[in-house]
């Protein structure tokens, strides 16, 4: 299993960055601006994908307590700041190593996990306590479900504004690490 989410993980990765270079070519104003979307500008969607990485792999300290790896690897975006309000060019400069951060943090927790970790449960409350925990590994597929999802509003946002976009094609070269 950790194969396929290395994968999954080193995909989000060159996504993010594919991503942001689109988006570092807009103005700031232009990212800034309202789209209409639930996080407000494009902008606000990679401030969300940051901070929902950051928010993941913190639900995943207490069950991986034992893997003295995947706790360096989740110590490394706690404390990170995202921003709620609107950036400026130096912020958003930020923002890309902060996305940086979280990408690399998954592909080095998903890295030291053991099969069996895959099974540990992760507490939540998302569902009125039923359940009241789900398997490690529903939660990392969900990890990758999100950056994907926003990652499809911003390209949408994008094809309304006709720029190119093809963030994600087939690009298989990340395979080969």
């Amino acid at each position: 299993m950790r194969d396929e989410f290395l994968i999954f993980a080193r995909y989000n990765q060159e996504a993010n960055k594919a991503i942001f270079s689109i988006l570092d070519k807009l103005s700031n104003g232009e990212r800034e601006e309202e789209r209409g979307s639930y996080y407000g500008s494009l902008s606000g969607l990679v401030r969300h994908i940051a901070g929902g990485t950051a928010f993941f792999l913190g639900m995943f300290k207490a069950p991986l307590q034992k893997n003295a790896d995947a706790q360096k690897a989740i110590a490394a975006v706690e404390g990170l700041v995202i921003s709620k309000e609107k950036l400026n060019d130096e912020q958003w400069k930020d923002l890309y190593k902060v996305l940086e951060t979280g990408d690399k943090a998954f592909i080095a927790l998903i890295s030291s996990l053991s099969e069996a970790d895959f099974k540990a449960p992760v507490p939540i409350n998302w569902y009125g306590g039923n359940p009241a925990e789900v398997p490690l590994s529903f939660m990392l597929q969900n990890l990758v479900a999100h950056g994907t999802h926003h990652r499809g509003q911003i390209s949408q946002i994008l094809d309304s504004l006709k720029i190119d976009n093809d963030y994600s094609g087939i690009n298989a070269a990340f395979l080969a690490k």
